[in-house]
């Protein structure tokens, strides 16, 4: 089955498909197209958040990560739907954790993370209290609101995938003193290693989205 997948950053994502293609068991073509293709990074700073922004941080091919401003790449991902669609796609998950407008729009389905894990992760927490790990300290705020709407609790921390290990390990340890019983690494950069590590340093549940989404996808390419 051909599918498309767009990140808000640049295609390909070779970090999160390292991850998931397995669970895919060789029966999907992956087609990937990114928000910020073609751009060099002094055009990607003048996309620099400003007050009243919803932030988003991604990775461009080079491994380095970016932090910007969700409305300035709203027409390159509309962009990036049509691109798909042409190729061909039955459904477009995207690579990325955070809300989008429904101005956005398909002819196939449009496959977010942020809808699978808001209605999984209530289900998965006994006290309702949930512990999220978001990439920038700019994120915290629209994170813990965002979450509040599903879970009575939410604490957010910071740290981010495109970072060094030190700082991940240092947020692990904080999370395994406070209340909440299920973590969400709550960005499509967080890593298989990552979540292993997470779940191994706090004793506590972990979600990880890229496995999540691709697991739910799989429902649909499975067939023989």
């Amino acid at each position: 089955m051909k599918i498309g997948a767009i990140t808000i950053g640049q295609a390909p994502r070779t970090d999160v498909t390292a991850d998931i293609m397995r669970l895919f068991d060789g029966k999907v073509e992956l087609l990937q197209r990114g928000g910020l293709d073609g751009l060099t990074k002094e055009e990607i700073a003048r996309f620099a958040p400003e007050e009243g922004d919803y932030v988003l941080v991604s990775r461009l091919t080079d491994g380095s990560s970016v932090t910007f401003a969700e409305r300035h790449i709203l027409p390159r991902l509309q962009e990036c739907i049509h691109e798909l669609e042409d190729e061909g796609v039955r459904l477009i998950m995207f690579f990325c954790t955070g809300d989008f407008p429904d101005s956005l729009t398909s002819k196939v389905p449009l496959v977010y993370p942020c809808h699978i894990l808001n209605r999984v992760a209530p289900l998965l927490t006994k006290k309702s209290s949930i512990i999220t790990i978001t990439p920038s300290p700019l994120q915290v705020e629209q994170c813990e609101k965002k979450w509040s709407q599903f879970v009575d609790h939410v604490k957010a921390v910071p740290a981010s995938p495109y970072g060094d290990w030190e700082t991940l390990e240092k947020a692990a340890r904080q999370v395994k003193d406070m209340d909440g019983d299920l973590v969400i690494l709550d960005c499509i950069g967080f890593t298989q290693e990552m979540k292993n590590m997470f779940a191994r340093e706090t004793g506590k549940l972990v979600v990880l989205p890229r496995t999540l989404l691709a697991r739910v996808i799989s429902e649909l390419t499975d067939v023989e």
